[in-house]
């Protein structure tokens, strides 16, 4: 079974992007909830997910961190941001990184299915 990994520190968003994922179709799948970075990398070793989707912005470990520390131990699973941070410069920080894709907020269920269908496929 698929398994996606979804890391905000806000709960609300959490929820907010599963209720898209499910609406674009990936009801089928199990959501993992992290709130930052590095609970991110803690989810990551327990439950192996196949794509992590992570905001940019969060206390403790950045998503770009969490992203950075991911890659630095070889881990190449689909990673991609869901955030309000979509500037060219950002976008190129998470490209050079090694992020799969980026999703803008706000965002709808059909921006989630056109970002995840190519890396879940």
């Amino acid at each position: 079974m698929t398994t996606i990994l979804v890391v905000d520190d806000s709960r609300v968003m959490r929820q907010i992007v599963t209720r898209a994922l499910r609406q674009a179709g990936y009801d089928h799948v199990d959501i993992v909830e992290a709130e930052d970075g590095l609970d991110g990398m803690s989810k990551v070793v327990q439950c192996e997910p196949d794509v992590v989707l992570s905001d940019w912005n969060m206390p403790q470990m950045s998503g770009l961190e969490f992203l950075q520390a991911l890659r630095s131990r070889g881990d190449g699973r689909p990673f991609g941001f869901v955030t309000s941070e979509s500037s060219e410069p950002m976008r190129e920080a998470a490209t050079q990184a090694g992020a799969s894709f980026l999703i803008g907020k706000p965002f709808s269920p059909e921006d989630v299915q056109a970002a995840l269908d190519p890396v879940l496929s």
